[in-house]
C-alpha cells in the first residue's frame, strides 16, 4: 500500500491496524528531510509532521514495514538539507528507501529553478545517504532474527530449487526448505538466518 503523507489519515490507520488481512507495510514516500526542499518540491508537509504520521503508525503497528522515496540533487539543495534527511531516514528507521539522483526534466517547474545541483555534488550526496539507508534497512529486517512469521510462498526458488521463496505479511522475504505444492499456501517459518534484506529459515 502507498500513500501521499498529508492523505494518510488517523482513520485509515486504525483500519490497517484492526484488520488482519491488511498487509503490514507502507510505501509512504517523502522525498528529502529538509523543510526548505520539501516547500521548493511543494510537497505540503514538514519533516516533523512526517515523523510525527511515522510515530503514529508505528505505535498502531509496531511490526509495519516501511517504505519510502528519497531524491537527492533537488535544485537549491545543500550539504546541510541532505543531513537532515540522513537524520530523518535514521529518525524513522525505514525498512527500505527507493533512492533517486535528481535529473532536469524540460518543461518541469524544477528545470526552471536556479542552483541546479552538480552532478559530482550529487553523486556524493547520494552515496553517503545510499549508505545510510541501506545500513539502516538491515537493521531493521534484523529485529525479526529468531521469529516465526506467516509466509504466503510465492515460488520455487531460482537459484535453490530445493528452497522455496515467499514473503511474511511485512513483505519480509524469506527462502526456506519446500517444493512446488507449497506455492500459494501460508506456511509457518522460523526465521533462522538474517543476510541483510532477507532470511533463510525452516517450515515449522
Amino acid at each position: 500500500m502507498t500513500s501521499h503523507p498529508k492523505d494518510l489519515s488517523p482513520e485509515l490507520i486504525d483500519v490497517m491496524a484492526s484488520t488482519p488481512k491488511i498487509c503490514r507495510q507502507l510505501h509512504l514516500p517523502v522525498q528529502s528531510g529538509s523543510d526548505r526542499i520539501l516547500k521548493a518540491m511543494n510537497r505540503r508537509y514538514t519533516s516533523e509532521q512526517y515523523i510525527e504520521l511515522t510515530d503514529r503508525i508505528k505505535a498502531a503497528m509496531p511490526d509495519i514495514a516501511l517504505s519510502t522515496d528519497i531524491i537527492v540533487g533537488f535544485p537549491g539543495e545543500t550539504d546541510e538539507d541532505v543531513d537532515k534527511t540522513i537524520e530523518l531516514v535514521k529518525h524513522v528507521g525505514f525498512d527500505n528507501a527507493f533512492t533517486f539522483e535528481y535529473s532536469k526534466r524540460t518543461g518541469t517547474p524544477a528545470a526552471a529553478m536556479e542552483d541546479q545541483v552538480t552532478p559530482e555534488k550529487v553523486r556524493y550526496n547520494f552515496d553517503r545517504l545510499l549508505k545510510v539507508v541501506q545500513d539502516t534497512g538491515k537493521a531493521q529486517v534484523a529485529k525479526m532474527t529468531g521469529r516465526t512469521e506467516k509466509v504466503l510462498v510465492e515460488e520455487v526458488n531460482e537459484k535453490d530449487p530445493s528452497l522455496v521463496t515467499g514473503r511474511t505479511d511485512n513483505n519480509t522475504v524469506v527462502h526456506f526448505p519446500g517444493d512446488a505444492s507449497m506455492i500459494g499456501t501460508l506456511q509457518s517459518v522460523s526465521l533462522d538466518k538474517c543476510c541483510g534484506f532477507y532470511f533463510i529459515g525452516k517450515k515449522m
